[in-house]
């Protein structure tokens, strides 16, 4: 099975993750929702220019930037990689 790349981009209080095609947005919040107390996102933005879209996720005292990034890192599916820019 081919991972689903995903790039996360910490920021000072959210995570901008970025994934390639919109169906699997789609099956990565879904998971998040399944696996802590996350309910919400902004809302996913589709880049123009590429396949990619993505969402930002809020830290919080229960969802730090640590636990978030070990979380993803932890999905077998998904290729953890970090957005420089």
């Amino acid at each position: 099975m081919e991972k689903i790349p995903v790039w996360i981009r910490p920021l000072s209080s959210v995570c901008l993750v970025r994934v390639e095609g919109v169906k699997k947005v789609d099956w990565l919040l879904k998971r998040l929702s399944q696996s802590f107390v996350f309910k919400t996102s902004e809302p996913v933005v589709e880049n123009d220019n590429s396949t990619c879209s993505s969402f930002r996720l809020a830290y919080s005292s229960r969802i730090p930037r640590g636990k978030l990034e070990r979380l993803l890192a932890s999905i077998p599916e998904i290729h953890l990689m970090l957005d420089v820019a």
